[in-house]
């Protein structure tokens, strides 16, 4: 181990401590430019990202994190750095946390978590489930998956499917409140739909054979920003709900729920992401791989 790496752990322990590149540069009077690449050649040598980078901010990786609490004494940073380069270079290791909707990470994510679990079994995993699109900096997240397209360039994504949508209903609610033919007659159903802060769906498109499309602007009955609860409550009888068949899968076999005007297409086709934020650690590739390689479809 040379010392020539001690200069690149100082200019390392400014940019963490003062959160940004440009604040460590001015104490430094170096380029910007210059307390970049120092930080590069750092990550080349350790092998591993040290900073998740945004153009808002700075944010440890689990190894950064580690290097800096095992650095802080310069006195004991070679016997230190040498440990956490060994350990980089086992197997994979550490936490890893995936950020996903509610559906999503229940239909494709949590089925494959044991092959993950058994594969991997140094990765901790830590599974946010939650309707809200959240920050990734801010919330730690090292992989999502998300739906649609990204509005963030700094974010590294890679399309593992399409989301569709169709209509359904359980059979006691259509035995009770009879089958609509057509989409003008939801008016005359409860239908249920999902709302949050910053998403509303009570405008439904419905494709006919021809290609001709009308938009449906529903009444909600029941409004919610769970989509589990609205996969339930529409089992439950209370309405009609606009859902991924694929999210529907199960209660589709188990007969809680039906398709309805099934005539009629929903002409979108929103792409699924796997999402994440600049470099990933050895352990954050590995769970990426695994889950591009077992993606369903």
């Amino acid at each position: 181990m040379s010392y020539l790496n001690l200069p690149l752990l100082h200019v390392f322990h400014l940019v963490a401590e003062r959160g940004s590149f440009q604040a460590a540069a001015t104490e430094l009077h170096l380029p910007r430019s210059s307390v970049s690449k120092k930080i590069r050649q750092l990550e080349q040598f350790i092998g591993q990202p040290l900073l998740h980078r945004s153009t808002r901010q700075l944010q440890l990786t689990d190894v950064g994190r580690n290097l800096l609490l095992g650095t802080g004494d310069l006195r004991v940073v070679l016997s230190n750095l040498h440990g956490i380069i060994d350990e980089t270079q086992q197997t994979p290791k550490g936490r890893v946390k995936i950020s996903a909707s509610i559906l999503m990470g229940q239909r494709f994510v949590v089925p494959v978590l044991k092959q993950l679990r058994q594969t991997y079994p140094d990765i901790v995993i830590e599974l946010s489930l939650d309707d809200q699109t959240v920050d990734l900096l801010d919330a730690k997240i090292d992989i999502a998956i998300r739906i649609g397209q990204l509005p963030d360039s700094s974010l590294i994504a890679r399309k593992i499917g399409n989301k569709h949508w169709g209509w359904f209903a359980s059979p006691r609610y259509l035995a009770e409140r009879g089958r609509p033919q057509a989409p003008h007659e939801l008016a005359q159903h409860d239908c249920l739909v999902f709302e949050n802060t910053t998403s509303r769906f009570n405008f439904w498109p419905f494709q006919d054979a021809s290609g001709d499309t009308e938009t449906v602007e529903v009444a909600a009955a029941i409004k919610t920003d769970n989509s589990r609860a609205l996969v339930d409550m529409a089992c439950e009888g209370l309405g009609i709900i606009m859902v991924d068949p694929a999210f529907v899968q199960q209660e589709c076999q188990q007969n809680l729920l039906v398709p309805v005007l099934t005539d009629w297409r929903h002409p979108e086709r929103s792409p699924i992401q796997l999402v994440c934020v600049g470099e990933r650690t050895k352990a954050s590739q590995a769970v990426w791989q695994f889950l591009l390689t077992h993606w369903p479809g």
